[in-house]
């Protein structure tokens, strides 16, 4: 917390800002910016560190300080396949033999499944980096020396470089999630397939919605007016719902609650005629499930944290994999360490997410915000031991 209010700072001063000046800018008092400066206030959720980085007309991840090394293996582990990822997106393009080895398609496509098994069950930054960048080379070699298996190779990139958005923006490296997700777009377009290319809309609008809430919810919008008429399709409806709940969240980040719950409604809505809680589709998982651990979130967002917890009552979150369950259970950590009774209880949260995806938790901007103030709280029991362990871990306090 002190650190992020350092850099605040740092930046506000080097923009010619006065502290009343920057508030006014962000729409945030005078006194909760200096608070969050003076390391009194912790920054733990989106609406605020955007309106703050936009005030000061920078990225946000210049203000959180992304990359950081933790003070675990498995933390500092997960920074080793951004190189690999970084060099693939430049080196590759769609249609042009890249000249490296291409193994049969069964091979192939079992390290497809294990990619997608990594990412979103293990939740293995570094393996499923290394693993993507090697696939993506591979992949394009297949399009072009494979004719056979065109298709295939296009849902195999598309993978690919999903994996890749994930694992970058979830490490805080700026620019490559945007140019994987114009990646993604282009295969998109070679499938000449409508609901694919939703897809790529949804890709795109969690790769750098943050950049742009406005250009966020319009592109969401848009793209899921483009498949209303195709919702008799089980694809189309999965796609169609994850786009508005991408919009949900522009809509939230913009502090428009009323047409983010409109969003929420219109998801919620898709989802019933599943008949079915978790889809299958492109793995985005959509149905009655994730559609809860999204409200859960959105609530948390926009600071009700009462609601947050109520609806995570009725959600199972062991339905959905593992990636899908820690997004779930961080959310009800914050939601209850936001009350000082269930501030116990919400550590304990923390530490369950922690074990089910350690890479993950330990390299989140708002978590670690959220731990960092919480230190300055922690009594020497057993809650504040295992609260200063969890801190060390993510390389914010020193063990003690």
């Amino acid at each position: 917390m002190a650190a992020f209010g350092r850099r605040l700072r740092e930046v506000r001063i080097w923009r010619g800002l006065t502290l009343r000046e920057a508030a006014g800018l962000a729409g945030r008092s005078f006194s909760f910016w200096g608070q969050v400066e003076r390391g009194e206030r912790a920054v733990t959720n989106v609406r605020t560190l955007e309106a703050m980085a936009g005030a000061l007309r920078v990225h946000p991840s210049e203000l959180t300080g992304q990359p950081w090394t933790t003070r675990d293996s498995a933390g500092a582990e997960a920074y080793t396949g951004l190189k690999g990822i970084e060099i693939a997106l430049e080196r590759y393009e769609l249609g042009i033999d890249p000249e490296v080895p291409v193994r049969i398609w069964p091979q192939i496509q079992a390290d497809i499944d294990r990619l997608v098994k990594l990412n979103h069950h293990v939740v293995d930054y570094a393996a499923a980096g290394e693993l993507a960048a090697a696939l993506i080379g591979e992949l394009h070699g297949a399009f072009v020396r494979l004719p056979q298996r065109r298709r295939e190779a296009l849902l195999g990139l598309i993978d690919a470089y999903r994996v890749a958005i994930m694992t970058t923006k979830d490490l805080g490296d700026r620019g490559l999630p945007g140019l994987a997700a114009r990646a993604v777009q282009q295969c998109a377009e070679a499938l000449e397939d409508a609901v694919w290319l939703g897809c790529a809309a949804v890709v795109r609008g969690y790769a750098t919605g943050e950049l742009d809430r406005a250009t966020q919810y319009r592109r969401s919008v848009a793209a899921a007016e483009t498949l209303t008429s195709k919702l008799d399709s089980s694809d189309a409806l999965q796609a169609c719902g994850m786009l508005h709940l991408l919009a949900a969240v522009a809509a939230g980040a913009r502090g428009d609650p009323d047409t983010s719950a409109t969003h929420l409604d219109e998801a919620s809505a898709l989802a019933a005629r599943m008949g079915t809680e978790v889809g299958t589709w492109a793995h985005l998982f959509f149905g009655p499930t994730n559609v809860g651990i999204w409200r859960t979130s959105l609530a948390l967002e926009l600071g009700e944290h009462g609601q947050a917890l109520e609806v995570a009552k009725t959600v199972h979150p062991e339905l959905l994999p593992t990636r899908n369950q820690v997004q779930f259970w961080a959310s009800v950590g914050c939601a209850l360490i936001a009350g000082k009774k269930t501030r116990p209880k919400g550590v304990q949260v923390l530490l369950h997410a922690e074990q089910l995806a350690p890479q993950k938790i330990r390299n989140d901007v708002f978590l670690r915000e959220v731990v960092t103030g919480l230190l300055r709280q922690a009594r020497r029991d057993a809650g504040g031991r295992e609260l200063r362990g969890l801190a060390w871990r993510m390389g914010v306090a020193p063990l003690r």
